[in-house]
């Protein structure tokens, strides 16, 4: 069990949408009460219910509700701001029948965790990819696919329909009513929350870079299209900016770090490198455009963390010869990133790579060879993949991969010296994600990309996203703590200047152009 899944277990319980059991007095000529009103009275009976509203409710299903049940019925409610709203009532006690599903809106992969609301478990995680991706693996391909109004709703309906098709999945397996759940919980990226609620996604990708909205209320599942109980909320973690999503405020929510004296960085490697800096008294956040060669999406054998990718790699430093592990023990179809970081480390380590990346063609070995006329080192021979090509890494690939790592590393250089602070600093560094849960700290350190520090202070968390999605669904009052960590957090753009471009040009060399950042690596040439 990961970090951020382990997290769940600690999340106290009380639910967003809460069930509660009541046995209402019967009407009589001595009591004339209305059906409905005498619904809300019992449940202002109970304190904790003093302040109950009906919104858009079909008062006769009430009433018919309240008479077929004997007036002993399931009154569900969720909690507004200092007050409850009735979503719906059922016949008899089903107060044990309460589900909702948390959802990490992922630009590769949508991750679903269906969770038990009356007991607090986690029934299942499931995660599958991403329906957008035939219009494009990255999201400004999407964007200006979703220019034609008829895109933009066919992407929304894309996310809604695997949504759909997952949930009914995953509650058949569980033999849950789909009526029986009433909640969910969205968080992704600004781009991917605009695709799911059909809003316009123009302005996020052109100066002032302005999104829609950021603060969103919460959601009607009728109105969203979800094929679960119509009367059941959906709530959408809010945005920061263009660059700074709802999936990094979970992070911030799952890893506490907003509660903590020490300072923290948190690292989500995704479409963009969003990066937070803080403690419990102030939170920096930034963006950059680190993320698609780290993901493996953009070097030409790289693909996605999914079964057939190669996501480990080692070098023999005698015989230059690769042990390697795939996701899902298949045949190797391609590198991941956190396999491309294992590679370049240990082919720098090994010697095949210098400090500039370039590949030693001195070397006589049957790996290193020349294709389209740029030297290459094949991991997989053509015999043993499963595409019947060799796997090769190039090296115009490399110098992708390090303008990606020199990209990261700068980024979180500036926005620790923005705060005073120098990366040694820095107490805890959570990374999460996919990537977080793949990489290697050590190799990432050896080429450069992640700061050479104490290695127990590097921190895998898993899918924060999901998780914090999880979590306000288990606990509605952490919506209010998501508020407050968004209205703190100062977002700053790292503006192309002076500084940026110096730093990000010393971190193009392996592991750095200053080699006393990185005391503990020793290169192999």
């Amino acid at each position: 069990m990961d970090f951020a899944t382990s997290q769940l277990k600690d999340t106290p319980l009380d639910p967003l949408v809460k069930k509660v059991y009541l046995e209402l007095e019967k009407p009589s000529l001595n009591d004339n009460t209305a059906d409905v009103d005498r619904l809300i009275k019992a449940l202002k009976r109970a304190r904790e219910f003093e302040h109950v509203e009906l919104l858009n409710h079909d008062f006769d299903s009430i009433s018919t509700t309240l008479r077929k049940g004997d007036f002993k019925v399931t009154a569900i409610l969720t909690e507004a701001v200092g007050r409850y709203e009735l979503v719906g009532v059922e016949s008899g006690d089903t107060s044990a029948r309460n589900y909702g599903v948390g959802v990490d809106i992922g630009s590769t992969r949508l991750a679903f965790y269906l969770l038990d609301l009356s007991s607090g478990i986690l029934l299942e995680k499931r995660s599958v990819d991403n329906p957008q991706i035939p219009h494009g693996e990255d999201i400004l391909t999407r964007i200006i696919y979703a220019r034609n109004p008829e895109h933009k709703e066919e992407l929304r309906r894309e996310l809604v329909d695997c949504c759909n098709q997952t949930i009914a999945e995953m509650s058949n397996d569980h033999s849950i009513d789909l009526g029986e759940i009433y909640s969910w919980s969205f968080a992704g990226n600004t781009t991917m929350t605009h695709f799911f609620l059909g809003l316009n996604s123009q302005n996020i990708c052109k100066e002032p870079y302005i999104p829609v909205i950021n603060r969103i209320p919460l959601l009607s599942v009728r109105n969203l299209g979800l094929n679960t109980n119509p009367n059941g909320i959906a709530y959408v973690f809010p945005n920061v900016g263009s660059y700074f999503g709802g999936d990094i405020l979970a992070g911030i929510l799952v890893t506490g770090m907003h509660r903590t004296e020490e300072i923290s960085i948190l690292v989500d490697v995704g479409t963009n490198a969003e990066v937070v800096i803080g403690n419990k008294d102030w939170l920096i956040g930034c963006a950059g455009a680190a993320g698609p060669a780290l993901e493996g999406g953009v070097v030409q054998v790289g693909m996605m963390a999914k079964p057939g990718a190669i996501d480990k790699v080692r070098i023999d430093r005698k015989t230059l010869e690769p042990e390697y592990t795939v996701i899902g023990n298949e045949r190797p179809r391609g590198i991941c990133g956190s396999g491309l970081i294992d590679l370049v480390a240990e082919m720098f380590e090994a010697g095949v790579l210098d400090i500039q990346g370039k590949i030693n063609t001195k070397l006589d070995h049957p790996r290193i060879k020349i294709i389209d006329d740029v030297p290459a080192y094949v991991v997989v021979f053509s015999e043993d993949s499963a595409t019947g090509e060799d796997i090769a890494v190039t090296e115009v690939d490399i110098k992708i991969l390090l303008k990606s790592k020199a990209a990261m590393f700068t980024i979180l250089t500036i926005v620790a010296r923005k705060v005073g602070l120098e990366l040694k600093d820095i107490k805890r560094f959570f990374v999460a994600g996919t990537f977080g849960n793949h990489i290697d700290p050590q190799k990432a350190i050896t080429i450069g990309m992640l700061p050479d520090l104490p290695r127990e202070r590097y921190i895998p968390v898993g899918n924060t996203a999901g998780v914090g999605a999880s979590q306000v669904l288990l606990c509605g009052r952490l919506i209010r703590e998501v508020e407050e960590i968004c209205n703190r957090i100062t977002y700053i753009e790292l503006n192309v200047n002076a500084e940026l471009m110096a730093e990000f040009r010393g971190a193009l060399f392996l592991p750095h152009t200053h080699r006393e950042l990185f005391p503990s690596v020793v290169a192999g040439l």
